[in-house]
């Protein structure tokens, strides 16, 4: 098994009202009055009342090339990735320094060297630390991270490995589009990064870090789905596929996925006392809770999460993650899970202790960073 010991979210400073924001991309994407009414509708019902921007909001109106994007993704992106790993690293007691494995993700910049690179200089690893960068998960890299970081961890059980995402999501909307896909991402989709630190067994033990621990992990890639969730990427950066076909996807396929991870442990969707769900959008959440049989109030730290800052693609299930750990649940079953481009589904099942210390270690609050 792997533990996790520590998370924490960093999103930008500039913080706006879903109103706002419809009121200045509303311009910048179509001139059309019926289309401008199906983008007010849409971003009305997207269960999103406010969302981090990377840049001011009047700034979108002059960002004009895929070239000026991908640069602020990668100057931004880096600093909201060092902010989000320092205060994981803190949080869990632990040195740069110690880290032996950094698996960074992100679908809306790209750069080599990759952020990771960067990252690891900033703030004091080793020259030798293992680096992973990964893109083209999209929402689902964050768990997928957390499930491949458990992995280098059952084989590594006295080693230390962070989990980065950086999603800059606001750098990927078209000017001039007011396709059904780019109306309803322009109105979901928040910008933020977050750090995850998981240790190996043997580091658990030694140092007595508090934690869920990894129990099992489930991926499962749903046929026939190539079209539903994903990028068209061209001369003007990243163009979104996102079909009104997700929750079908749902209702298909990810009960089948749950209860097979579940009995393969001897448990029941029952049994589950945390859902750390991914805050895909009000669709989204309602179907995985009609897959499964459970009420959507299982979901509500999803719910709260895409209220407070949209969809933030890998990075949203992670900041769900920081907040559950503030919460000691001896004994309790937890279950992380999202999707993404495949369209691929990843399950990471999760147990915290059946005792923890009453002088539990403390931890500084992973309170939303700005950058």
């Amino acid at each position: 098994m792997s533990r996790i010991v520590a998370a924490a979210p960093a999103v930008p400073a500039h913080r706006y009202t879903q109103a706002e924001i419809t009121r200045v991309l509303e311009p910048l994407l179509t001139h059309d009055p019926a289309r401008a009414a199906l983008l007010r509708r849409f971003h009305a019902s997207s269960g999103v009342q406010t969302r981090h921007l990377v840049m001011e909001l009047e700034r979108y109106a002059m960002l004009d090339s895929f070239h000026e994007a991908n640069d602020l993704f990668i100057s931004a992106g880096t600093e909201l990735a060092e902010q989000a790993t320092r205060r994981a690293l803190d949080a869990a007691g632990i040195r740069p320094d110690e880290v032996d494995f950094v698996l960074f993700t992100s679908v809306t910049g790209v750069a080599a060297p990759s952020i990771d690179a960067q990252l690891a200089a900033r703030v004091g690893m080793r020259r030798d630390v293992k680096r992973l960068p990964s893109f083209g998960l999209g929402c689902v890299a964050g768990a997928a991270g957390l499930a491949r970081v458990h992995d280098y961890l059952v084989g590594h059980p006295h080693d230390v490995a962070v989990l980065v995402s950086v999603e800059l999501c606001s750098l990927t909307v078209q000017r001039d589009d007011d396709s059904v896909a780019n109306i309803v991402a322009s109105g979901l989709f928040g910008d933020g990064a977050a750090a995850v630190v998981v240790v190996g067994d043997a580091v658990a033990r030694e140092r007595g870090l508090l934690g869920p621990d990894v129990v099992a992990t489930r991926s499962s890639l749903y046929p026939q789905t190539e079209d539903v969730i994903g990028w068209d990427i061209g001369g003007t950066g990243f163009r979104i596929v996102l079909s009104a076909g997700v929750p079908d996807v749902i209702g298909r396929h990810f009960a089948a996925d749950v209860h097979s991870v579940l009995r393969d442990n001897g448990l029941t969707v029952d049994d589950v006392a945390t859902w750390l769900a991914h805050p895909g959008g009000p669709k989204v959440l309602q179907a995985f809770a009609a897959s499964l049989g459970v009420a959507d109030a299982v979901f509500d730290p999803s719910w709260r999460a895409l209220a407070a800052e949209g969809n933030q693609s890998s990075a949203a299930v992670l900041g769900i993650l920081a907040d559950a750990l503030e919460r000691p649940a001896p004994g309790d079953i937890g279950l992380l899970f999202a999707l993404g481009p495949g369209v691929t589904a990843e399950l990471v099942l999760l147990r915290w202790p059946d005792a923890l210390a009453s002088d539990r270690q403390e931890r500084s609050s992973p309170v939303r960073t700005a950058a």
